[in-house]
This record gives structure tokens, sequence and C-alpha cells, in this order.
């Protein structure tokens, strides 16, 4: 294996992912590698290509020697709506602007400034011996994504120059990019492990909510001050065994992966600008049907409660408001406001079926709760992640040369989920998201 062969690749592949990666089940991707795509995300248990290591890194030694390359085409319709006077305190930073229509008339606000979005994926695998492999998986981890205009993009207006938290285009751009070199062993013919140190960065704007300055440790720091970035890592430990000729068995886990600080949105995020991407693990059980179908199930956990500035409440603020900033409770704060999300446990159904010797076909579907609860929904008009199932297809054509060309389809159905009636978090404020992409990807064995 040539070193400059491995450094060209992931040099590539990290400029390839440099747009937007916006994500489903929360804000990770519904599924890596395009053919796990198209089973829903399976591949906890069914390595396919040399971007496995992002789903279990024990499956890149049964990839054999390849590369990968894909680009999705995503498509989230998200929006928010209020209905009347959105908020109990009646004063910012917690009021939405009134209703144009009055008190009780309901207003919808679309999120889709930005429409759609290229994911790129890249992978590269080679053999040391039979036994053993190193590679690297290049994606994107997660994102999210809103842009809100003035009242002119709502479904009741027009009152030019106001906007979802009154203070005219508001929203957030979340990036993450994970690179993750991956080494992976057959301990005997029926069992491997893999690692993965899985190198991260990423990168935030958050603009259009300067209104909350007032409840914030660190006033400058909240809104519209462009980009920041950070890095950071952590590992991912996997491992697949075949308990019979036809079934195989999978699980894996990933650390919380420390990152830097936003020091641009110290103010904003707990732990004075703290972003960590959370812990997750799963389990997977692949089996052979027939000879042509291939049944694959995966159950994902992903622990988005244990980061403080996404798990927190924004009930947190209730004490800031008491006591005044600084205050551990404020924006900022080492127990500050977050958006409120609990875990996700994650459902997955997939299967393959080789329709011929040049064409596999492939379905899935998968299911969840998704993340934020009802008295939450307030700040999460900034991130509305909300769907919870998501149904694929795909298909791979074999091609000459030892090379194939595969597409998945991706449709998330639509979930609204309308806010309570408390002081901070839901009040009235209604959370709305659908979602598709279609994706295309070519590989080849070496």
């Amino acid at each position: 294996m040539k070193f400059t062969k491995i450094a060209f690749s992931l040099i590539a592949a990290g400029v390839m992912t440099s747009p937007l990666a916006y994500a489903t089940n929360g804000y990770f991707s519904h599924g890596y590698g395009m053919k796990a795509k198209g089973m829903a995300g399976v591949g906890i248990a069914l390595p396919q290509d040399s971007i496995a290591a992002a789903t279990n890194p024990a499956g890149m030694v049964m990839v054999g020697n390849r590369m990968d390359v894909g680009l999705d085409i995503f498509r989230p319709v998200r929006s928010s709506s209020t209905t009347g006077y959105s908020a109990g305190l009646g004063n910012p930073p917690f009021q939405f602007i009134p209703s144009p229509g009055g008190p009780g008339t309901s207003v919808e606000y679309s999120g889709n400034g930005d429409s759609s979005f290229l994911i790129p994926e890249f992978g590269y695998n080679k053999m040391i011996n039979s036994d053993s492999s190193f590679g690297v998986s290049v994606y994107g981890n997660g994102g999210m994504n809103t842009s809100y205009g003035d009242l002119n993009s709502g479904t009741f207006g027009p009152a030019p120059g106001l906007g979802v938290f009154g203070t005219g285009k508001a929203g957030v751009d979340l990036m993450q990019l994970f690179i993750a070199p991956t080494y992976s062993i057959k301990i005997n013919p029926d069992n491997a492990l893999g690692v993965s140190l899985n190198i991260a960065h990423q990168a935030i704007s958050v603009y259009g909510i300067q209104n909350f300055a007032g409840v914030s440790n660190t006033p400058s720091a909240v809104s519209n001050t462009g980009y920041d970035s950070t890095n950071g890592w952590g590992v991912k430990l996997g491992w697949i065994g075949k308990v019979t000729p036809d079934i195989s068995l999978g699980a894996t886990y990933q650390s919380t992966t420390k990152m830097g600080k936003f020091s641009k949105y110290s103010g904003l995020f707990a732990e004075e600008g703290g972003f960590d991407i959370p812990e997750t693990y799963g389990v997977g059980i692949t089996a052979k049907a027939t000879p042509d179908l291939t049944v694959s199930a995966d159950i994902q956990q992903i622990n988005y409660s244990k980061v403080a500035s996404v798990g927190n409440s924004i009930n947190n603020l209730l004490t800031c408001l008491v006591g005044g900033p600084p205050n551990p409770g404020c924006l900022g704060g080492s127990n500050g406001a977050g958006f409120g999300w609990r875990d996700m446990t994650v459902f997955k159904l997939g299967a393959n079926y080789a329709y011929n010797q040049d064409v596999t076909l492939r379905g899935g579907v998968s299911t969840t709760r998704q993340p934020i609860p009802e008295n939450e929904t307030f700040f999460n008009v900034l991130a509305p992640g909300v769907v919870e199932t998501h149904l694929t297809l795909g298909a791979t054509w074999s091609l000459a040369s030892d090379s194939e060309l595969t597409v998945a389809y991706m449709h998330a159905l639509e979930k609204t989920v309308n806010g309570t009636n408390t002081a901070v978090g839901g009040n009235g404020v209604g959370l709305k998201m659908y979602q598709d992409s279609i994706g295309i990807a070519y590989g080849w064995k070496m």
C-alpha cells in the first residue's frame, strides 16, 4: 500500500465532503454508503462497500480492495407555525411576533431558504493480507439547516422586515464531517473486529436570534457572528460474526466525539460553546433467506441527551430569568438552555434481492420516535428534526472491469409536532418536516 495513494484519497475526500450535510434521525443520517441508504441504513451486520466503517468498522475486512464515490441530492422541507401570541411571557426573547390576523390565528413560516443540498461520500479499502485491512471512510455524519425569511414567506402576511423571531431573517447551518481511518481483522474464519479513529470537523452559523442576548452570559456571542468551526476525535469499535452459514450478527459502539468549543457562539451553546457529537451504539442481524434474498435489521441508539447543548431543556432559562445573567442556566452557562432533545432508538429493516447476475434490487424502512418533546418546540424552530419514518429503494448494476453503479432513493414521511402551552418551551409553536433524497455511487474493485 502506497502512503501517497492513501494521503491523496484523504485529501480528495475532505474536499469532496465540504458542502452541507443535512441529516434525518435527529441530525444523524439515516444511513451511510449508497447501498445501505437503499436499505433504510442497515449495515451493522451487512458491509457492502468501503464506506462500511461509518456503520461498523469490522466490515471493512469483508469488502476487499475497493474504492467508492457517491453523491446524494437531499431536499428537506421544513416549516414552523405559531398561533396568536406564541409565548406566555409576552416579551422578547420568548415571543414570536404576534400573528398579523390577531390572537388565535395561525401563521406558518417556511424554513426552506436553502432547499436542496449535495451530500458526497467516499471510501477506500486495502487488504494488508487475507485476514486484515486498512481503509478510510469519509462521510457527512450529520447536520441541520433552516433558513427563515420574513413574513412574506409565511402563509399570512405580508409583514416585511419581521421574521420568525421578530428580527428579520433567522436560521442555522450546522455541518459535520467524519474522516475515519480504519483497521479491521478476521480473528478466525467467522469473526471480524474493527476499530476506527473518528477525526471530526464541524462548522456552524446562527443568525437572526439576537433577541436572546438578554438571557446570555456572553451577549456578544449569541447570533450573527458568522461561521465558526471546531475539530475533535473519538473512536468507533465493531464486531461481525457468522453464527450459522446463513446468519450473521454485528455490534458497534461509537464514543462521544469530543469537539472543541464554538468560541463565536460561547454565549449561545451550553458550556461556553460546547457541541460534542453524541455517542451511538447498535446491534444488527443479517439472514440469507434464499440464495437470492438477503434480509437485514439494525437497532441504533443515539444519546443526544448526554450532550448539554443539545439535551438541556430551554426551561433552564427560568433560573436565568429569576437570577439574571451571569447564571449557570443562562445561554452559554454550565447548565445553559439547549434544544431539549431526548435520546433516539432507531429500528431499521432492509432487504436486497439478486434479480440476476448483473442487477441487485433493494428496499427498506426505518422508524423511531423523533427527539423533540412537545414542550421543547420553541427553540427547535431552528432545528425541526422531527421526521420518524423513512422509506427507501435502491439498485446496483454490475459493469465492466469489476465496477458497479448504485442508486438509492429515500422519502421521510411528513411529521408534525405541536407545542404545548408552557412558560418557555412549546407554547403554540408547531414544527413540520418531510424529506426526499436521491443518490448515485460508483464503486470498483482494485
